[in-house]
C-alpha cells in the first residue's frame, strides 16, 4: 500500500525527495544577460549506497563506472545534475570540493607509513542536460562555482522547484522545463517470528527529475499530463489547448515534420531502505519505466536519459521474502519518478523564450 505526501510549495500532492531522511537538495542558477542555466545537487551527508542506469542515446555523465555494482566504491555522498551539456560536468568539481572540506568521500589509506595527500576523495557521479544557448550565449554554462554554490544552498526541506537549478534552461517538448520532485511511502510486512508477526517497516522512496526531454510531459490532445500522478485536473478549454498544441509542436524539421532538438531527462531516485549496489541500480533502472510513462517519447537518440539511485540504509528489509519487499520499492520508484517528471513541468515558470505550462493553461491550476 502506498501513500503520497503533499508538496510544501504548491500544495499539489507530490511530496519531495527530501522526505527521505538524510537527503538534502540544493540549487544554483543564473538568468539574464545571456544566462539561462544552473546546477542542482543531491547530498547524502551520512553516505548512501549508489546505483545508476543510463538509457538515453546521447548521455553526458561522470563516475558512472565507479558506482557499477562490480567495482570498488560502495558509498557516495553527493550527485551533481547540471545544465551546460558536457561543459557542465565541471560543476561536479565544486561539489567535490565542498564534500572534501567536510571530509566526506572515499577514505584514502596510508602506505608504507606515509600519510595520504588528502584524507578522502569524494566520488561525485553526475549527469548533464543540453541547454546551451537557451538565452542566446552558448558560452555561458555552469562551472565549479555552480556546484559549490548549489551545495551551500542544500536544504533538508528544499522548497524551490520548477525553473531553478539544473531546470533553469530546461526545455520540455516546447515548454519551459524544470526540476520536479515527489515521494511515496510503502509499508513492508515485518518478518514473522514464530507465531508472532514482526513489526511492519515503512520505507520512503523519493525522486528528483530534471525534465528536459525531446518528448513531452503533456498530452497535446487533452492538454493534461500524460501521467497525472493522482491529480484531479480539469481539462483546459479549447482555446488553451490550441495554443498549447502549437507550443508542443514547435518548428518543423525538414524531412521529418516535427520538432527535434538535443535534450535529456536526468534525476535521482532515493530510498530509506538498506539496499546493495545491484539492488540500488535496479531501482534506478525501474525508475526509467516511470520516465517513459510521463515523457513520450523517452530514451531517444537525442536524449541522454540517466537516473541515479541512492539507498540511505535506514531501514533494513526482512530477510524472508526480500524480493517481495524489493518489488514494492521498485514499483514505487517508477511511480515516484513519473510524478517528479510531471511536477517539473507543472511547477515551471516562464523565464526565457519558452512559455511555461502554467501560463498557457492557467485554468488547470484553478481546478
Amino acid at each position: 500500500m502506498t501513500s503520497t505526501r503533499r508538496s510544501p510549495t504548491d500544495q499539489l500532492p507530490f511530496g519531495s525527495i527530501t522526505d527521505v531522511a538524510g537527503i538534502n537538495v540544493g540549487h544554483f542558477q543564473r538568468t539574464g544577460r545571456g544566462w539561462q542555466t544552473g546546477t542542482t545537487v543531491v547530498i547524502a551527508a551520512g553516505g548512501a549506497t549508489p546505483g545508476v542506469d543510463v538509457r538515453g542515446g546521447g548521455p553526458g555523465t561522470r563516475e558512472t563506472d565507479a558506482i557499477d555494482p562490480q567495482n570498488l566504491v560502495q558509498e557516495i555522498h553527493g550527485i551533481c545534475l547540471t545544465g551546460g551539456s558536457a561543459f557542465g560536468l565541471a560543476a561536479s568539481y565544486g561539489l567535490m570540493s565542498w564534500l572534501e572540506e567536510r571530509s566526506l568521500g572515499f577514505p584514502i589509506g596510508s602506505g608504507a607509513g606515509i600519510p595520504p595527500v588528502v584524507p578522502v576523495v569524494p566520488v561525485v557521479p553526475g549527469a548533464v542536460i543540453f541547454d546551451l544557448g537557451r538565452a542566446g550565449n552558448g558560452a555561458n554554462r555552469p562551472d565549479a562555482d555552480f556546484g559549490s554554490k548549489a551545495a551551500h544552498n542544500a536544504r533538508s526541506a528544499q522548497t524551490k522547484w520548477g525553473s531553478v537549478g539544473a531546470g533553469t534552461g530546461a526545455k520540455a517538448g516546447g515548454l519551459q522545463g524544470g526540476v520536479g520532485t515527489a515521494s511515496t511511502t510503502v509499508r513492508i510486512p515485518g518478518q514473522p517470528s514464530g507465531a508472532v508477526t514482526g513489526t511492519d517497516i515503512e520505507v520512503t522512496i523519493g525522486a528528483l527529475a530534471v525534465a528536459n526531454p525531446n518528448g513531452s510531459v503533456i498530452d497535446p490532445v487533452s492538454g493534461l499530463p500524460w501521467e497525472p500522478s493522482g491529480l484531479r485536473l480539469r481539462r483546459p478549454p479549447g482555446d488553451e489547448r490550441r495554443v498549447l498544441a502549437a507550443a508542443l509542436a514547435g518548428p518543423a524539421v525538414p524531412g521529418f515534420g516535427v520538432s527535434e532538438s538535443l535534450n535529456t531527462t536526468i534525476g535521482v531516485v532515493a530510498t530509506s531502505a538498506r539496499l546493495n549496489k545491484a539492488e540500488t541500480s535496479k531501482m534506478a533502472s525501474v525508475a526509467h519505466d516511470g520516465m517513459a510513462r510521463a515523457v513520450r517519447p523517452a530514451h531517444s537518440m537525442t536524449d541522454g536519459d540517466t537516473v541515479f539511485g541512492l539507498a540511505t540504509g535506514a531501514h533494513p528489509l526482512p530477510a524472508q521474502a526480500r524480493h517481495q519487499a524489493l518489488n514494492l520499492i521498485l514499483a514505487a520508484a517508477a511511480d515516484t519518478f513519473a510524478a517528479a517528471c510531471t511536477h517539473a513541468v507543472l511547477a515551471a515558470t516562464t523565464i526565457g523564450p519558452l512559455a511555461a505550462y502554467r501560463d498557457l493553461c492557467p485554468s488547470v491550476y484553478r481546478s
